[in-house]
């Protein structure tokens, strides 16, 4: 229920139908719609008018009230106007169509996009209750900017019993699903559509509904409430939830746990690797990166890790050039997926240092040395104490 046009060097104008109410359209009843004008370009619309012409059996409450100047339309804002909708009397179940007309500047081109509503009184006498059964299922739990993910729901007829007599009559406690919708926010889009039930929930039973979402790369830390509506047997029935959806960009921290540098050009670098989003993170792997060294393995799997889960790690350094000059920047980067998110993320940049250890026979040579030392020591003292009893005798 969307559609993107662009005038020429204009802005780039979404048109979408937010909701309405009541659905199904009543026949010889009024219908509110509501309908959005998003501007995703970069340059504004000067002038935005949008026109609403139904085809039959709708027709607006006043002609006057089909064209509505909105204005200036800046890029990144969306403009909602709600037109009212009269169902003519003699329709039929079903579905009827309409049209929004929008103009992006006074005397310019117009572009328009047809849209459908389901017309009907279904209204049923099932007294049947559509519940939310515990929370909904979040895949990832917590999303990251950039994520795609899903949201479940179980929806479950809270009766217990087949029949239930209200005021001497007998009812079925069966209960319909006439339409089920999960409307984004700001910077979580869903792009599942509506679901419309097509039978009947028994007693007890339940039926799973999932809806995927996106989040925008550039959606800021927090929480996000999405709306979750259903139209149940009748009017009566419906129900409305406001689903919190968690949005948080922290996700893996690797930490030198001992000094970084390399003893006559090779060593062991150690690091902690903390896994600090809220939730699971999987496939998690390190790999360093630094101008003349190698590094063995190139690239170290650890694979899923918790949520505050530490991870020690040691990996082999090798120059392989003698060209090199110290300290050289050592490039930190971390592989891992939030759900079915693969994300590679450069952690940060170190400054590997380098030391040079004299080995082979100088110290050998020194050893030696001490030892003489040592042993002449020895010698000079039980000298002296041989020296000193033979003046006493």
């Amino acid at each position: 229920m969307s559609h993107v046009a662009s005038a020429a060097e204009g802005a780039n104008l979404e048109v979408s139908i937010l909701r309405y109410e009541p659905a199904p359209a009543e026949i010889g009843e009024y219908v509110s719609v509501w309908v959005k004008v998003e501007n995703l370009g970069y340059a504004k619309a000067e002038d935005l008018s949008i026109k609403i012409v139904p085809d039959y059996p709708f027709s607006v409450d006043s002609s006057a009230n089909a064209l509505v100047n909105v204005g200036i339309l800046s890029p990144d804002n969306a403009a909602v106007h709600e037109y009212r909708l009269y169902t003519d009397s003699a329709a039929k179940q079903g579905t009827g169509t309409f049209e929004v007309w929008y103009q992006e500047e006074s005397g310019g081109t117009w572009f328009k996009k047809e849209f459908e509503l389901r017309v009907g009184s279904d209204s049923f006498d099932s007294k049947g209750t559509i519940q939310l059964v515990g929370e909904p299922v979040k895949e990832p739990e917590v999303f990251m900017p950039g994520d795609e993910g899903t949201i479940s729901f179980t929806l479950k007829n809270s009766a217990t019993d087949y029949t239930i007599t209200i005021d001497g009559e007998q009812y079925d406690t069966n209960a319909r699903i006439q339409s089920a919708s999960l409307e984004g926010a700001d910077g979580i889009k869903v792009t599942t559509g509506t679901y419309y039930g097509n039978g009947v929930i028994g007693p007890g039973e339940s039926v799973d509904l999932t809806y995927n979402v996106e989040v925008a790369n550039d959606t800021a830390d927090g929480t996000y409430y999405l709306d979750f509506s259903i139209v149940g047997s009748s009017h009566s029935y419906n129900s409305n939830w406001r689903i919190p959806v968690k949005v948080d960009c922290s996700s893996v921290r690797v930490i030198p746990s001992k000094p970084l540098a390399l003893e006559n050009g090779e060593g062991t670098l150690e690091f902690d690797v903390a896994n600090i989003h809220p939730n699971e993170l999987s496939s998690v792997s390190v790999k360093l990166k630094a101008e003349g060294i190698e590094f063995s393995p190139s690239e170290y799997f650890i694979g899923s890790m918790d949520s505050d889960e530490l991870f020690t790690i040691e990996i082999e350094a090798k120059a392989v050039s003698e060209d090199i000059t110290f300290p050289q920047d050592l490039v930190i980067t971390a592989d891992y997926r939030n759900g079915l998110n693969e994300h590679t993320e450069e952690i940060t940049t170190r400054q590997l240092q380098h030391n040079v250890v004299e080995t082979g026979g100088s110290s050998g040579i020194y050893l030696v040395v001490i030892l003489l030392v040592v042993v002449g020591a020895g010698a000079y003292y039980l000298y002296r104490k041989k020296k000193g009893k033979e003046v006493k005798e």
